[in-house]
């Protein structure tokens, strides 16, 4: 195999001929400019591959030789800083004028190679910002200009909302001043398929835009948290999907009726506790000493707010057990939450928890003044719910 071919396969480029490669010194241009040694690769499109548009990528006439030669930054070979050099002729495009002409070795208008450019994003999708910027020796501002001509170029030739079923729908604060970003994503492949800036019902309403309504009418699930905005929309455009409550919220909104009921039943009993909240609230491995007592002495004379504590103990061990385990474990949660409610919370609105037993719900319900929802046990320890219409 000769030399050219095989600087080319290294260098990621099945369509462009290596003729030189040389050695030459590079200067930064930090505050405290370094010299350093860098691979300098000459390099030329292969015959199918001259005289094209770089926008594109049909055959034109010449316009000119451009100015100069152009550089265009590759993988580091071994620990050495890699260049690709060119000449960058123009061509007279019928459809977008006169252009550079196209090189197969790097996008329109970029100045680094596909290679590149597609190991920047990769590493910017799964590690920090300063470890990118220092591994590949750029600035972060660089590297959000690659991502963003990756992600438009992924835009372009797939279609990240086809066969969407099970998606999760939140919003991201990524400045200071109450600046949110609406993001989607894929339960199925664990990828971000949408985001646009604010969090309120037109963004939302954008993406069911963008989705259509055929597909919209594929979602089985939409995972979120409470907010009223999101499950509006999504009740609105996918009336179908069953709207998928994070675990969080669910156990924020148990410890606030615990709040309650602790308030309720020690006010009525004239006792003052300033460790009870913190000793119900708190997860069994973490409470101090004086917390623990407090809970003991709960356990003794205060049966009604034991028993919330025991059920929101429950609920929580219902999100971490998972399989069969935790279906039984839900199963024994809902029942007992039954026997509650059925003798001491008759005429309390709340929720209406049901769990799937071979097919059929069993539904019961949870104090949650002023929050109706319809909630279902999927998927394990996965709490799927429906707002419930009265």
């Amino acid at each position: 195999m000769r030399n050219s071919r095989v600087f080319a396969r290294a260098l990621g480029g099945q369509d462009m001929v290596v003729e030189d490669v040389s050695i030459e010194v590079e200067t930064s241009r930090a505050k405290t400019p370094v010299s350093s040694e860098v691979l300098v690769f000459s390099v030329r499109p292969k015959a199918s591959q001259t005289s094209r548009c770089s926008r594109c990528r049909r055959r034109c006439p010449g316009y000119d030789g451009g100015e100069s030669s152009r550089r265009w930054r590759t993988l580091d070979v071994g620990a050495t800083k890699a260049y690709l050099q060119a000449a960058a002729p123009r061509v007279q495009c019928s459809e977008h004028g006169v252009v550079v002409a196209h090189v197969p070795w790097a996008r329109a208008g970029a100045r680094h190679t596909w290679a590149f450019e597609d190991t920047c994003a990769w590493l910017a999708a799964h590690t920090a910002l300063s470890v990118l910027t220092v591994l590949l020796r750029i600035a972060w501002r660089t590297v959000a200009a690659i991502v963003t001509r990756v992600v438009a170029d992924g835009r372009d030739t797939n279609d990240l909302l086809v066969g969407l079923t099970r998606i999760g729908i939140d919003e991201i604060s990524y400045r200071k001043g109450h600046r949110y970003l609406t993001v989607i994503v894929d339960h199925t492949t664990g990828r971000l398929v949408w985001a646009r800036e604010g969090r309120n019902q037109d963004t939302l309403g954008a993406f069911f835009d963008q989705l259509g309504t055929q597909r919209a009418a594929q979602l089985s699930h939409v995972s979120c948290d409470g907010a009223e905005w999101i499950h509006a929309v999504v009740r609105a455009r996918a009336p179908q999907a069953l709207i998928c409550l994070d675990p969080f919220h669910v156990v924020a909104w148990t410890l606030k009726a615990l709040d309650k009921v602790r308030a309720r039943t020690m006010t009525k009993a004239g006792v003052r506790d300033r460790h009870a909240m913190w000793a119900t609230r708190k997860n069994p491995a973490d409470l101090t000493g004086e917390q623990r007592s407090s809970l003991a002495a709960i356990a003794d004379t205060n049966r009604a707010l034991y028993r919330a504590y025991l059920l929101k103990e429950q609920l929580r061990e219902v999100f971490r057990v998972k399989g069969r385990a935790g279906h039984q474990l839900l199963a024994g949660w809902l029942s007992w939450a039954s026997h509650r409610r059925r003798h001491h919370h008759r005429q309390r609105p709340g929720f209406a928890i049901g769990f799937p037993a071979r097919r059929q719900a069993a539904a019961v319900a949870l104090p949650r003044a002023g929050l109706p929802w319809a909630v279902r046990c999927r998927h394990g320890s996965t709490l799927v719910a429906h707002h419930v219409h009265r």
